[in-house]
């Protein structure tokens, strides 16, 4: 038997007794800890750790012509960078399907929670707009990537300012104003949850997603009416049950309240 198989079977049997390697409960997030400013250059940059995983996103402002299918909207831009520095399985390169796809499942719940006032981002209709382009770069990946690089970006985006604008074609950058991006009080985080065997697990380690059989992503807001499933993306070859689903929606908005409570702590 192969060690991974070995590692899977542990990971199975310490689920059946209702904790982890690590001594967390199923449903437990690792420790949080979220920084502010990292970057001089960016407008916007924050730092996750979630346990030893550490994502750094950062926001930049340019200026662009309007798509012409929405002339009075700025622009969004989510990439995703997954260097070997990061983990022994990203390779150098172009972007790679993980990395599209950990930039699309950011991307998607901002827009479809409405974060963004794209409209807000307009200088002249037809003519000029902001371009938001929001960056990604893992530091290290111990597992979790996805809620990690959500958050971090959800981070950098709050507490983004926008440089001065000296004309319709000229930035000066490295000059900041006061002004805020134009965003909603609804946050979209992002919970995943695996399947490993008969169990599920949120934030998982490497080895906890090693072994798993599928996943599940929520982008949860909140509203005063409560939580709203703004977007999901299913991953792995193993289908969930209706029952299923609906259990992990209901452990989604119950742990809403952990990532919300950090997410306020660092950008109050």
């Amino acid at each position: 038997m192969e060690i991974a198989d070995i590692t899977s079977k542990r990971i199975k049997e310490y689920l059946a007794k209702g904790f982890r390697f690590d001594g967390r409960k199923p449903m437990q997030y690792r420790d949080i800890k979220i920084e502010t400013g990292i970057s001089k250059k960016a407008e916007g940059s924050a730092r996750v750790k979630l346990g030893e995983t550490e994502v750094l996103a950062g926001v930049k402002l340019g200026l662009a012509d309007p798509f012409t299918d929405s002339p009075d909207s700025g622009v969004l831009m989510v990439t995703a960078e997954l260097s070997p520095m990061a983990s022994e399985k990203f390779e150098k390169g172009p972007p790679s399907i993980k990395a599209v796809e950990l930039a699309r499942i950011v991307d998607r719940g901002i827009r479809e929670s409405g974060l963004i006032d794209l409209s807000k981002l307009c200088i002249t209709p037809g003519e000029k707009v902001w371009a938001l382009f929001l960056d990604i770069y893992p530091l290290n990946d111990a597992g979790n990537l996805i809620d990690a690089a959500a958050l971090a970006a959800l981070v950098a985006l709050k507490t983004a300012v926008f440089p001065e604008l000296i004309s319709k074609e000229k930035i000066n950058y490295g000059v900041f104003t006061d002004k805020k991006l134009p965003l909603a009080d609804n946050i979209p985080f992002s919970m995943t949850f695996y399947k490993i065997g008969e169990h599920f697990v949120l934030d998982p380690v490497t080895e906890e997603e090693e072994a798993s059989d599928a996943h599940l992503t929520f982008a949860v807001s909140s509203t005063k009416k409560g939580e709203n499933i703004n977007a999901a993306q299913k991953g792995g070859s193993v289908p969930l049950t209706i029952e299923e689903v609906s259990a992990i929606i209901d452990n989604a908005t119950k742990e809403y309240k952990k990532i919300e409570a950090a997410f306020e702590k660092a950008t109050k």
